[in-house]
């Protein structure tokens, strides 16, 4: 069951959905809560490497480079550019809580994909949002940290998880406070 305007504030109330830091009322929606974009990207240098090696455990962190932008200045993603991000809030859900990352209608109209395939988090997620951002327009966009870049629907879950994402040995994302590189290198 997807969670309503109402049944969002009243789990907030409750402390078994906690954002940092609060939101002001504009960036709820009727069954949504809209996240902001922070400053942190990190883009693929891939000037310098030939290609990314899924068998290499530190290949994929390091052909990456970190960008923070500076108050007031814009992130420009390029056409066909690919870069992760992370949101300006945290998330920490209860373990009968899941989250459901949406992106904007208003940037996919103008050809911003805020994420790929990662719109899923756990019961018992903590930390910042990676967003997994693209251009697939013909123009570069720029775009603001602060800005509303993502949206969270919520989900009751029938009962509470018995393995909740920050207890679940080998999670690979929990806790995290930067946009963290992919770390499929080395799974079988």
């Amino acid at each position: 069951m997807v969670l309503s305007d109402a049944d969002i504030k009243q789990y907030l109330e409750k402390g078994k959905i906690r954002i940092d830091p609060a939101l002001p009322p504009e960036q709820f929606g009727s069954c949504s809560i809209d996240f902001r974009l922070g400053n942190e990207f990190s883009i693929f240098e891939h000037s310098r490497h030939a290609y990314i090696d899924l068998r290499d455990k530190s290949a994929i962190q390091s052909i990456m480079r970190t960008i923070v932008v500076p108050e007031g200045e814009p992130f420009i993603l390029q056409p066909r550019e690919f870069a992760l991000a992370i949101t300006m809030e945290s998330l920490e859900l209860d373990d009968d809580v899941l989250g459901r990352l949406e992106g904007r209608s208003s940037l996919g109209r103008i050809g911003i994909i805020v994420h790929g395939t990662a719109g899923l988090f756990d019961p018992g997620w903590r930390g910042k949002a990676t967003l997994e951002l693209s251009n697939l327009g013909i123009m570069p966009v720029a775009l603001y940290p602060g800005m509303r870049i993502c949206s969270f629907t919520f989900e009751q879950l029938s009962s509470p998880t018995t393995t909740p994402y920050y207890k679940k040995a080998g999670n690979k994302y929990a806790g995290q406070t930067s946009p963290l590189a992919s770390k499929l290198a080395g799974e079988q």
